[in-house]
């Protein structure tokens, strides 16, 4: 195993849990990352399902977030608490449901047309676009949802079948839904925890689903592949703590016009690259 292929995991690790959770596309800057720095001793098979896994432990630091929110176990909780997070995981799965069953069917088919620069760039652009214009729309109007807890199946339903785009690299999971939420008239703080929360089964059957392919195709993981997946997933992992607990301190204060204007920037820096057919691509 070379030295920098840990090196390399390390790095690949900070951008994804830093870009995980912020609205500005995971896929996209690892897409991105992938022009500057490849690993040397592994195949594309193993680099392909290594982007996908190391988003587990993106996962891991959210449920370890909100674990109290989340588990409704325990001899501490009360009645009343457990029935509202059991209402918390009806709204989660219900918010699964639509991007679940497209991402299972037509995965390979999405990678296949659309993981590519040229997606990233528009999605970039058109999703920056998007939220200066939302945050526009609705800087005056009133909040309907406050919280979490006072969404409806509808909302939930809602929010769950935007995220069916974020299949599109470059779009951003969080971000579509963060968009479409505030369009529903929620606040930021409960758009960004619902964001979170819904990235739990989506991102672990994506990982499942990922290492099965994998597998079942004949593939397997020998020891210093083992080692750059470990390295990935905690470093994502450590990362993600961070971002998750800062964008839900920022968000209430803050609006997410700076996220828009840096995918414009991002992406018309992207296509300028593209046009002058320099090295990144």
């Amino acid at each position: 195993m070379e030295i920098k292929d840990i090196i390399y995991a390390i790095i690949y690790g900070l951008i994804e849990g830093i870009t995980e959770w912020l609205p500005i596309s995971s896929t996209g800057h690892l897409i991105i990352l992938n022009r500057f720095i490849q690993f040397q001793s592994v195949n594309n098979e193993f680099f392909e399902l290594f982007l996908v896994v190391i988003q587990f432990g993106a996962i891991v630091a959210v449920i370890f977030t909100f674990f109290n929110q989340l588990w409704p176990f325990g001899k501490n909780k009360a009645t009343e608490e457990k029935k509202q997070i059991y209402y918390l995981w009806k709204l989660i799965i219900i918010g699964c449901i639509p991007a679940g069953i497209i991402g299972f069917f037509f995965d390979d088919i999405l990678d296949q047309y659309l993981y590519n620069d040229i997606t990233v760039i528009i999605t970039l652009i058109v999703y920056g676009i998007l939220f200066i214009l939302v945050e526009m729309i609705i800087k005056n109007k009133k909040l309907k949802i406050n919280e979490v807890k006072d969404f409806t199946f509808k909302t939930a339903f809602i929010i769950g079948i935007s995220q069916i785009l974020s299949l599109i690299p470059g779009t951003s999971r969080s971000g579509v839904t963060i968009l479409c939420a505030l369009l529903l008239g929620c606040s930021r703080q409960s758009a960004c925890q619902y964001s979170f929360y819904l990235s739990i089964p989506i991102m672990f059957m994506a990982s499942l689903l990922k290492l099965f392919k994998y597998f079942t195709s004949g593939n397997y993981l020998v020891l210093s592949e083992i080692m750059i997946l470990l390295t990935g997933l905690e470093i994502a992992f450590v990362v993600s703590l961070f971002i998750v607990n800062f964008l839900l301190k920022y968000v209430k204060k803050h609006d997410f016009k700076i996220f828009g204007v840096y995918r414009i920037v991002l992406g018309v820096v992207l296509f300028v690259l593209l046009l002058l057919n320099l090295s990144i691509f």
